[in-house]
């Protein structure tokens, strides 16, 4: 699961901000446009099979998508990592009663440059639980690596979201 909870939004839009200025300020070159259509297809390749692993409960293909290293900063955790990321999202669906679901990303720009790009991106969440149903969105931005094996993974992300999710902020309220 990419988000839960409520944290300032002006912190975190600067904060992807000055992730893309550090990734990309430093160097004004990119590949040529063939590397970076191949690199743009291949990470929208990536995020969409996520998005069916993470609606069929495939926990390997959820975890799949996140580098060894991962780093994030969601609503609530600011310094995530990846396994914590899996067992967060292993646990929510394992919930009894809750069904999830994410639609295919809107990817808003790929930026490339070498082996690195930033991803730009809207998440859409639908969750239903007794009868009561929420559709909310997560802003985010990813950065990606592309391993030695040509695979291009998610190393550092940031996202949040503009309301929480009704469903979901039930599920975390006192019982």
């Amino acid at each position: 699961m990419r988000s839960l909870g409520v944290n300032s939004p002006a912190t975190r839009l600067l904060a992807c901000f000055l992730l893309g200025a550090a990734v990309f300020g430093a160097t004004a070159a990119s590949p040529g446009g063939d590397d970076a259509s191949a690199a743009k297809a291949a990470i929208t390749d990536r995020l969409n099979r996520w998005t069916a692993a993470f609606n069929a409960k495939d926990m390997a293909g959820v975890c799949d998508l996140f580098a060894p290293d991962l780093r994030y900063a969601i609503d609530d955790i600011l310094n995530g990592a990846r396994d914590q990321l899996c067992a967060n999202v292993e646990r929510v669906l394992k919930a009894p009663g809750l069904t999830l679901s994410y639609a295919e990303p809107a990817i808003h720009e790929i930026l490339v440059s070498g082996d690195m790009a930033v991803v730009r991106l809207t998440w859409t969440l639908t969750a239903e639980k007794n009868g009561a149903r929420d559709v909310t969105t997560e802003e985010g931005m990813d950065v990606f690596r592309r391993a030695p094996d040509g695979q291009w993974s998610i190393a550092r992300y940031i996202a949040f979201t503009t309301r929480p999710n009704a469903v979901l902020k039930a599920l975390d309220a006192p019982r």
